[in-house]
């Protein structure tokens, strides 16, 4: 029974069946754990920039007279 085991233990360290499903698998989650740490860098700046340019854009004045 206890060489069986240990034939069994080897034979699945050995095995190379499904390893490239584990590849796709750990890239897959690589690149979207990537896209959403860049995700959440770009969207936290670009709520500062559109309060700057609200507040910019709400300073400025209307020239209304005419010629």
């Amino acid at each position: 029974m206890k060489a069986s085991l240990i034939k069994d233990c080897r034979n699945f360290l050995h095995s190379e069946d499904g390893a490239v499903t584990v590849d796709w698998v750990v890239l897959t989650a690589a690149v979207v754990g990537l896209g959403t740490v860049a995700g959440a860098v770009i969207w936290s700046k670009t709520g500062v920039a559109t309060a700057q340019i609200a507040t910019y854009i709400g300073e400025q004045s209307i020239n209304t007279s005419t010629f």
